[in-house]
């Protein structure tokens, strides 16, 4: 971590700003020009560095040959425990005084601060916090074949056979690694239940993660693959969003960046499209925290840039313009949300609620709850399930071993 901290004044000179990233579907693009536009506002210059794909993992390994080449951006958008991988690798600045002169400590809720630090210093910004955990509906396609919004997984399918026998494509997805595991998490967290996801995806318990209820889940995730159409493979996550919006398809399970595409699109929560808990997770909230961490500048007006850069990130107009159209919820918990949708103001909700019973636990699909090796090698494993004819136990089993050779 850098030696020295960024003043919190703000300097006199502007500068450049390289932010890698990987927001580049519609309502991803909308909230990074929200960000852009206040940098450029300030007077100084945007370089965007944007890496489509992968969920995220094309952009990180662009950062990593970046950092390797002594060339890091001014800051690039990572979470979770690779803030502290980054920390670690001493490549990241100390941002203490940006966050003093903000009252950081006093605006952010403790969790959230705590993966923002490296060694109890700053070194990353908090944009927001997305739930991972939810249901994307098409009520008008449910209520035409006479199928109710599933609470439950038992529902789920329920509705699912209704939808199928009514001609139509119970569930929008797309065949690549991210989706997988997302639909692969919240079907976990929907079949076991708060304390299994615990020890399988957050302790590694190797019994549990080859047991009864893990062979369950890929029972569930076996069926699941009846509902999905043949397209899938390859297709965007924002694409399988527009089928739900088009009525092409009845629903999706994705995290709420998909009601940033909503959004884009002019549709209404609750009209338009319902957002609803996956199945079997109502009191659960699996959070994805999307944050830009600042590498170490070797120039004063880099570090000034920085500066701006963090500060922007934080305020609390910026926090509500770039969630309004990301679809998550501001990370700040002073952030009025009286113009923010019944989704968005359902999930604040769920994550106090999910905070105060101890149910509120990080997704594994997207980076919060493990190491990359691990979650790459849990990850690969779903993603061959889905894609072959490997059965439920012996997809438990490889998933115990992958995480013990990770």
């Amino acid at each position: 971590m850098a030696a020295v901290a960024l003043s919190a004044t703000t300097p006199s000179h502007a500068g450049e700003v390289e932010v890698l990233h990987w927001w580049t579907s519609g309502g991803e693009a909308r909230a990074a020009q929200a960000l852009r536009d206040m940098i450029t506002a300030q007077g100084d210059t945007w370089k965007d560095y944007a890496v489509a794909g992968g969920g995220g993992d094309n952009a990180l390994t662009a950062l990593k040959t970046r950092v390797v080449s002594g060339q890091p951006p001014t800051a690039a958008q990572i979470k979770g425990p690779q803030i502290q991988e980054w920390g670690a690798e001493g490549v990241l600045a100390n941002i203490d005084a940006i966050a003093t002169d903000g009252n950081w400590n006093a605006v952010l809720p403790p969790a959230i601060a705590s993966i923002m630090k490296y060694q109890g210093h700053y070194v990353a910004a908090p944009i927001n916090v997305h739930r991972v955990n939810w249901l994307w509906v098409n009520p008008a396609m449910l209520a035409q074949a006479g199928a109710t919004v599933p609470t439950t997984m038992a529902s789920f399918f329920e509705a699912a056979d209704k939808l199928k026998a009514a001609g139509m494509l119970p569930l929008a997805h797309g065949g690549d690694p991210m989706q997988d595991a997302t639909l692969f998490e919240s079907v976990a967290l929907g079949v076991g239940g708060v304390d299994f996801y615990r020890k399988a995806f957050i302790e590694l318990d190797a019994a549990t993660l080859s047991g009864p209820t893990m062979v369950a889940v890929f029972d569930a995730m076996q069926r699941i693959k009846g509902y999905i159409d043949k397209g899938s493979p390859g297709r965007d996550w924002n694409l399988g969003t527009v089928m739900v919006m088009n009525g092409k398809a009845a629903m999706q399970f994705m995290g709420d960046w998909a009601k940033g595409e909503f959004t884009a699109a002019g549709k209404v929560a609750g009209t338009d499209y319902l957002c609803v808990p996956a199945p079997g997770t109502a009191g659960a909230f699996t959070y994805n925290i999307d944050s830009l961490a600042m590498f170490t500048q070797s120039s004063p007006q880099a570090r000034s840039s920085q500066a701006h850069l963090a500060t922007a990130v934080m305020s609390p107009e910026f926090q509500t313009v770039f969630n309004l159209n990301k679809g998550s919820i501001p990370a700040r918990i002073d952030v009025p949300l009286d113009r923010f949708d019944a989704c968005a103001q359902q999930s604040s909700a769920d994550l106090r609620a999910a905070s105060s019973a101890q149910t509120l636990i990080p997704s594994f699909s997207h980076k919060m709850a493990m190491s990359p090796a691990v979650e790459g090698g849990i990850v690969d494993v779903v993603s061959r399930f889905m894609h072959s004819s490997l059965s439920p136990k012996a997809a438990a089993a490889q998933l115990a071993a992958a995480v013990k050779a990770s």
